[in-house]
């Protein structure tokens, strides 16, 4: 498919199409609406990772916006060999411009997600790799890096609709002081900062390229503390 670097927004029927999936989640249905996903979800979804892409790059220079499938936009297709959910297909749009030393995912980066109800965004690392997760309690506990994440952090929540996320450990982990005043912080097993919301009247317009950009500055300083967290791994 020929790319285009002229992104005019995201058609309303890229909206209809998540939501008919959603009701109709099997390969047979997918086949007679393949030309609608090429054309009105992935041909539009490509022109955004390049416009986004080079927006980014003015807070995030070595960031990655690779247009291919498989590498900014997630497949469409569930690996389901070791799911109970046989569910063919992902009911949204998944992309990811990543910045950092390591593999793909593996590296803290900004995530967008679009589906029939809204969109997400995150920047941040999901699940910290086991090599990954050492260094980063690590950073907590240092003198330096652990107050800066916790000023990140704050950056982040000076914008109301902005919130911390990630998956925590029920216990402070072993050799790690529960008392340190940034303890809390040493539980999470991902950390990202993200917004959610409905779809913004700017989907449908060049002015959404924009508009994630607003909203992934607004986001970006966890993804810096992140990306430099990431940098010292060894």
């Amino acid at each position: 498919m020929a790319l285009s670097s002229e992104f005019a927004g995201f058609p309303k029927t890229a909206v209809q199409f998540f939501r008919e999936l959603s009701e109709n989640n099997d390969k047979q249905w997918f086949e007679a609406h393949r030309k609608t996903y090429e054309t009105q979800v992935l041909a539009p979804a490509q022109a955004f990772v390049i416009a986004l892409g080079k927006r980014l790059a003015a807070i995030s220079p070595k960031v990655v916006a690779d247009p291919r499938i498989d590498q900014s936009i997630f497949r469409l297709y569930r690996d389901i060999r070791f799911s109970k959910d046989k569910a063919p297909f992902k009911t949204h749009l998944g992309i990811l411009f990543w910045e950092g030393p390591h593999k793909k995912m593996e590296n803290s980066g900004y995530y967008f997600q679009l589906d029939g109800s809204g969109i997400f965004l995150g920047a941040g690392l999901y699940m910290f790799p086991p090599y990954i997760m050492e260094t980063y309690r690590q950073s907590v506990v240092h003198p330096v890096h652990g107050p800066a994440l916790a000023k990140a952090a704050q950056a982040v929540a000076k914008h109301p609709d902005c919130k911390i996320g990630g998956d925590k450990y029920k216990k402070t982990p072993r050799g790690y002081d529960a008392g340190h005043p940034l303890a809390d912080w040493l539980l999470y097993k991902g950390l990202y900062a993200y917004w959610e919301g409905g779809h913004p009247a700017e989907l449908h317009s060049p002015a959404f390229a924009d508009f994630c950009f607003a909203k992934f500055k607004d986001l970006s300083p966890l993804h810096h503390w992140m990306r430099e967290m990431t940098e010292r791994v060894r």
